[in-house]
């Protein structure tokens, strides 16, 4: 490979539970402590949620994540934040009235799924794509509510990642694209292994590889036991690679990840083996486009 490779570590992500990974951070505190060892480790990008400190379940309170932010700014100006925005699009429909919410939904308006990007400004955030069945809600990003999204993600200086879960999230993206909706040059991130989604195998991140525009940065990964195969597979593919307790407990069969860092140095491990170097954040930087 003639390029370095930028490695994302996503922290905490919203679905992962404490009963499935007991090392998982929950706090702000404890977030930013595994982000920034995972900074240390060789991640360029930390991509981050934040959680409720009483049930751990995700959540989108803007003293949370503006508590996140300055923790690990305080020690690392340098590593790239991206903020998800995904919080926000889930909806669990009743069995009586599927009209009406079940608890464990969250689909709210998209001015309140970015608030805190406006506010905190970081260099990146997630942009989802996808309106799917997810594990025991359906996720839904409407189109409409994606332009609102895109729209105020751009006026606040931050780049949007893309993420697409399907053929058909591409499909859609392109249709931005070509209305000037989402602007080039593109971030692209495929999340592969969610059920009900694109599944994860070689010829799968092939396919949507083959498929963006021209001159797209992406990268790719998978969900619990494929995210170091998808690791190893975006960076043969000439992608970019990500990894985290998001995606998996494991650091091994059968055995339970540390922390982020351990999964950020087996992961640089990987991609150095397989001949790739990875970029640092200023490196990162320069191959994105950010300021």
């Amino acid at each position: 490979m003639s390029r370095k490779t930028i490695l994302t570590a996503a922290i905490t992500g919203n679905l992962m539970t404490p009963e499935i990974s007991p090392y998982l951070p929950i706090t702000p505190e404890q977030i930013a402590e595994q982000a920034l060892d995972a900074a240390k480790a060789g991640a360029a990008i930390l991509h981050l949620h934040v959680r409720d400190p009483e049930t751990a379940k995700g959540a989108m309170d803007l003293a949370l994540y503006r508590e996140l932010v300055e923790r690990i700014r305080e020690q690392n100006e340098d590593v790239i934040l991206n903020l998800t925005t995904g919080e926000g699009g889930r909806f669990v429909p009743s069995q009586d009235n599927p009209q009406v919410a079940a608890p464990g939904s969250t689909l709210c308006v998209p001015e309140k799924r970015v608030a805190h990007v406006e506010e905190l400004r970081p260099d990146i955030c997630t942009l989802d794509f996808n309106t799917m069945w997810s594990g025991q809600a359906s996720v839904i990003n409407a189109p409409h509510n994606l332009e609102i999204m895109a729209d105020r993600i751009y006026a606040a200086g931050v780049k949007p990642e893309v993420e697409i879960f399907d053929s058909g999230d591409l499909h859609m993206l392109k249709d931005f694209i070509n209305r000037g909706v989402i602007q080039s040059p593109l971030m692209v991130q495929m999340v592969l292994g969610v059920r009900f989604g694109a599944v994860a195998n070689p010829e799968t991140m092939a396919f949507l590889a083959s498929q963006l525009p021209e001159g797209t940065e992406w990268a790719g990964f998978g969900i619990g036991r494929m995210a170091f195969p998808m690791l190893a597979q975006a960076f043969l593919l000439g992608g970019h690679c990500r990894i985290g307790m998001e995606d998996t407990a494991y650091i091994s069969k059968g055995e339970h990840c540390r922390s982020n860092a351990q999964l950020v140095e087996k992961a640089v491990s990987i991609i150095t083996s397989l001949g790739g170097e990875i970029a640092c954040p200023s490196e990162a930087r320069t191959i994105l486009g950010l300021g």
